[in-house]
């Protein structure tokens, strides 16, 4: 990833002037990684962990489960429900020493959104690091049942005149969400973008938590949604509406959601950050077999975890995939991915690409010097480190921090080495 968007300010400058970075270097003085490294015992025995109720919480939950974090030398790891991810936030910004958490399940955009202080309190920077990603694919955009008779599915364009004329009578289009910024609200956009639906100007983007998407489609509160699941399948399973299309049909193999902590625990820490690490990616191994399926759909649904019928997690787990428009899909690969495919690797060219997404739609200003943003808050080397000590196999471990050009349902490239190129491509953007 050399040639990253085009900048007046170097990176070498950025890193010497944000007050960002200065946060970083202020906790790394204060808590080398070094510091340490007499032992490789966990520095604690355990931490504050977020997560929202969706189907890639999964590690996490697994893992407290099965007691992979006590096997890792961190019995006190706590996985505590939030309520959305505005509530993630909030509670990191806390830091779990004041009653919040010391990381989260959380969409990979959030902590370069709070990194920067572009999600938080008078927009004050919180230092995050990236330690995993947690899943590929498996979310999806779901369509109120008024719209089955359009036969929309991956092509958005087929609500195009249906909602120009809903809104000539007066009726606001409403498509929701999870965060601004994050995986859900850029999933759906690009998919409206696709397909000539402007989502800045031609409908109204709404945040709702993603446990309360169902309920709010069913007293009409939305059109068109985009949440992980298992919300896509039980909407489906209530008969309230249908599934267009899957993330996993936007962009094949495409990275989801993260294991994010605090940066300034992650570097007080380090051997716990990697003892956490390599507990969720056990769980993680353990996840992505197809014969933990029924007894991890059976764990999700208890009622301190999701809450749901185990049925509505099951399906799509197993790549089944009841559309609710007629169409039913059995065996597909688009079921979600734990750890075949590098899923646990965060690789940076990944994050480079929300990056530039968010930069499309106004979050980020057009001269952000990607390279370094990326490198402030990805951590894959301790991904690495904790794979290694493991015992992963080598053919597990991905040889570069990039995955190279990736290719949309819409024909659209990006390439990490350029995103600006990406970026001009698009024609419909907020960016200029």
């Amino acid at each position: 990833m050399k040639k990253m968007l085009s900048s007046s300010i170097s990176r070498r400058s950025i890193l010497k002037t944000s007050a960002t970075a200065a946060l970083i270097t202020a906790v790394r003085t204060a808590f080398p990684s070094g510091a340490f490294a007499a032992t490789s015992e966990p520095e604690v025995k355990g931490a504050k962990l977020g997560f929202i109720a969706l189907t890639d919480a999964a590690p996490l939950i697994v893992a407290s489960e099965k007691g992979l974090f006590a096997k890792h030398g961190m019995p006190d790891v706590e996985v505590l429900k939030q309520a959305s991810w505005g509530a993630t936030r909030d509670n990191l910004v806390l830091g779990g020493a004041s009653n919040g958490i010391d990381g989260a399940h959380i969409l990979t955009p959030m902590p370069y959104l709070m990194h920067t202080g572009k999600v938080t309190q008078n927009n004050v920077p919180v230092p995050m690091a990236i330690l995993a990603r947690l899943n590929l694919d498996s979310q999806g955009i779901s369509v109120a049942k008024e719209y089955a008779d359009t036969g929309v599915q991956l092509d958005a364009s087929k609500l195009k005149a249906t909602f120009e004329k809903k809104k000539a009578d007066g009726k606001e289009i409403k498509a929701a969400m999870t965060f601004p910024g994050g995986t859900h609200d850029l999933w759906i956009r690009y998919w409206l973008a696709a397909g000539g639906i402007d989502p800045d100007k031609d409908v109204s983007t709404i945040v709702v938590p993603p446990p309360q998407m169902v309920a709010n489609m069913k007293v009409g509160n939305m059109d068109v949604f985009c949440v992980g699941e298992p919300w896509n399948e039980q909407l489906v399973n209530q008969g309230i509406g249908f599934t267009a299309c899957t993330t996993g049909e936007l962009w094949k193999g495409h990275p989801e959601k993260a294991l994010g902590m605090r940066a300034d625990w992650v570097e007080k820490n380090p051997n716990a950050a990697k003892a956490m690490l390599m507990a969720v990616m056990e769980a993680q191994q353990w996840c992505d077999s197809m014969d933990n399926k029924e007894e991890m759909s059976t764990i999700l649904g208890k009622r301190q975890w999701f809450n749901v019928p185990p049925k509505d997690v099951l399906g799509r787990l197993k790549g089944d995939i009841n559309y609710g428009n007629g169409r039913v899909a059995h065996g597909t690969d688009l079921y979600m991915k734990f750890w075949k495919d590098a899923a646990s690797y965060p690789f940076q060219s990944h994050d480079s690409w929300f990056l530039a997404e968010n930069i499309r739609w106004g979050k980020f200003a057009p001269d952000t010097d990607i390279m370094a943003l990326v490198s402030q808050v990805n951590r894959e080397d301790l991904w690495r480190s904790a794979a290694k000590d493991l015992g992963v196999a080598a053919a597990d471990i991905p040889t570069s921090t990039s995955r190279g050009k990736e290719t949309f349902f819409d024909g659209k490239v990006f390439d990490p080495e350029n995103p600006s190129a990406y970026l001009d491509s698009l024609s419909i953007k907020a960016a200029s």
